[in-house]
This record gives structure tokens, C-alpha cells and sequence, in this order.
């Protein structure tokens, strides 16, 4: 019998047609609570046709361990930074993902943060909480310039709400849509030290490379007015952490709102938890009902049609679908 290994708690926890849809496969699933680290990883490689994925391990050690019975890698989102593409690309291995089904909820999220930073909502709340009718002046958002780096999906969602806000949206990408650039009023910034010094929010959505890891460090807060906010919905390690925590406790940065960390899970100790002007959620960006439905549905899809020998809906490498296993 066929054997998948699914790791993603999201797609778990959520009621949705997503759980039939995988049932019709037929297969044996075994369920893991993720995210996995290397060791969990290997604890299951060697066993599984197939792996359903979230933000999991999936090293070269791994993918090893697992051959020559895995056949299938079904990433339940778009970040594939944690799975070793090129050696799976190596082995012949599809990596299938699950493009453009959470960027509206990721923005939504971003715009949280910002809000909740601006207005010191969480102090606000745990002030209220203990009895104390303690007040502090907020910002508002409307008149402000936002910063963009990467206009792909979410990039583009950042960009359309920071319009009904009434921002000016600064934006930087390799990639420009000329057409989306000029329809929602957005300037090009070749530069990201322009970019930093002239944003009163930085929105990081760029995918995690060797040339963007550590993208936010010393040298850039340097660039970023004392009163910024920085906000990462992205990978945990495009930014330094040392230096987002010195310049937070310098005052030389106006908060850091977070989704991701550099360590995840974390433990209660990660220094930023405890940072002031800090505010972190546990990689929850996209995980909304309506989200996890469109992205499950979508992983479970990809994984069915590679198991039925055929190509997914999208795919990060150039390998040919297994002889049908169902």
C-alpha cells in the first residue's frame, strides 16, 4: 500500500473537503505534528512513497534516508527554503507547491502588526487587563509611506491595502509589473537604501536566498528613520537578529513586527519575545479557515495527480511525474 507522511498541523486541525480528498487517494496516511526538524525527519524517512509537507526538514540527510521508496515531495505552501530542491532535483524527485492561495490572509496579517504596533494595541489591552486606565499616544497609518520589498503575490495585496489606507507605497523587485506598478500608484525603488531611509513601514516578501539572509542587519536599520517599523511575514532569517534587537532596545527602530523567526518552533527564551516594541506570532500568517482550505486542497491536488503520474498544478523543479502509483 501506498504510504504519505503529513506533517502540516494547519491542514490537520481544519475541517474541509481537503481530508476526503486525500482518503480518495487510498493510501495509508500517517499523521506527524510539525514543523519537523532534521532528526524527526530521519526518525520517518525510508518509509513513505510520499511526503506531505509544511515547513519541515527535508535535508539531503533526509531525502537519503528516504529513497528509493519516496517518490513525491508536496509542499503545503510556497517557501520551499527548508527542503533541499536541488538534491531532490538530483534524485529525480517532483517538488510540487502551492502558489497564490494565502497572499490575501498574509496581507491582512501584515496590516495587523503594522496596526497593532502603531496603536500599542497589545499594551493597551494588557493595561486595560490589570486594572490600569494607562494611555499612550498611537500613529496612524494614512499619510505614511510603506515600503515593499517583493511585489509577487502578497507584495501586490500590501500594495492594494496600503492604497485604501491612503499610503504612499514604495516598492522594490527584480521582477516589476509595469502595469500593476502604475494602476495602484506604486514608485520604483532601485535602491534599498533609499528604500529604508525614505519608508515609515518596511514589509519584507522576498524569498529566502543566500543573497536576501541577513537582507535587514545593522548597516540597513542605519538607513531606516529611528521611528520605522519593520514587518516579517517572509522567512525569520532575512533578517539579523542581534541587530533588530540591539536597535529596538537603542530606540533605533520603532518596533519589529514578526510572523516568522529565524528558530522555529521557538522557545519561550527567544530573546525577541521578550524585546520591547516587539510583537511575534507563531507563523500564523495564512492560516485562516478559507486559506488552509484553498492550500490544502491545492497540496493534496498536486500530490494526487504526481501520484496518478501526472504533473501537478505547480512545481518548483523540472522532474517528470513517478510511474502511477494509484
Amino acid at each position: 500500500m501506498i504510504r504519505i507522511l503529513l506533517t502540516t498541523t494547519s491542514y490537520q486541525d481544519t475541517p474541509g473537503p481537503h481530508h476526503d480528498l486525500l482518503a480518495s487517494s487510498g493510501a495509508e496516511v500517517v499523521y506527524a505534528r510539525g514543523p519537523l526538524s532534521e532528526e524527526d525527519m530521519l526518525e520517518y524517512a525510508g518509509d513513505y512513497d510520499a511526503f506531505l509537507c509544511g515547513d519541515d526538514a527535508i535535508s539531503e540527510a533526509v531525502i537519503q534516508k528516504a529513497l528509493p521508496r519516496l517518490k513525491i515531495i508536496a509542499k503545503y505552501g510556497i517557501g520551499v527554503d527548508k527542503i533541499d530542491v536541488d538534491y531532490a532535483t538530483e534524485k529525480g524527485i517532483p517538488v510540487a507547491f502551492t502558489p497564490g492561495v494565502n497572499h490575501t490572509t498574509v496581507a491582512e496579517h501584515c496590516f495587523m502588526l503594522m496596526l497593532a504596533l502603531s496603536k500599542k494595541l497589545i499594551e493597551h489591552v494588557e493595561w486595560t487587563k490589570q486594572g490600569l486606565w494607562k494611555r499612550e499616544t498611537g500613529n496612524e497609518i494614512a499619510g505614511k509611506t510603506l515600503g515593499i520589498i517583493g511585489l509577487g503575490r502578497i507584495g501586490r495585496e500590501m500594495a492594494i491595502r496600503a492604497n485604501a489606507f491612503g499610503m504612499k507605497v514604495l516598492a522594490q523587485d527584480i521582477y516589476w509589473p509595469e502595469v500593476f506598478a502604475e494602476e495602484h500608484h506604486i514608485t520604483r525603488i532601485e535602491n534599498l537604501d533609499q528604500l529604508f531611509s525614505d519608508s515609515d513601514f518596511i514589509s519584507l516578501h522576498t524569498n529566502l536566498t543566500p543573497e536576501t539572509q541577513g537582507l535587514v542587519n545593522s548597516a540597513s536599520i542605519q538607513q531606516m528613520k529611528n521611528s520605522a517599523i519593520l514587518i516579517n511575514c517572509g522567512r525569520g532569517e532575512l533578517v539579523h537578529v542581534d541587530d533588530i534587537l540591539t536597535a529596538l532596545r537603542d530606540n533605533t527602530l520603532g518596533g519589529y513586527g514578526a510572523d516568522v523567526l529565524d528558530v522555529e518552533p521557538a522557545s519561550a527564551d527567544h530573546p525577541l519575545l521578550s524585546a520591547p516594541n516587539c510583537l511575534i506570532t507563531p507563523h500564523i500568517g495564512s492560516r485562516t479557515h478559507e486559506s488552509v482550505i484553498r492550500q490544502a486542497t491545492k497540496a493534496t491536488d498536486n500530490l494526487l495527480m504526481l501520484l496518478r503520474g501526472e504533473s501537478p498544478h505547480a512545481q518548483v523543479n523540472d522532474c517528470q511525474p513517478p510511474v502511477a502509483l494509484i
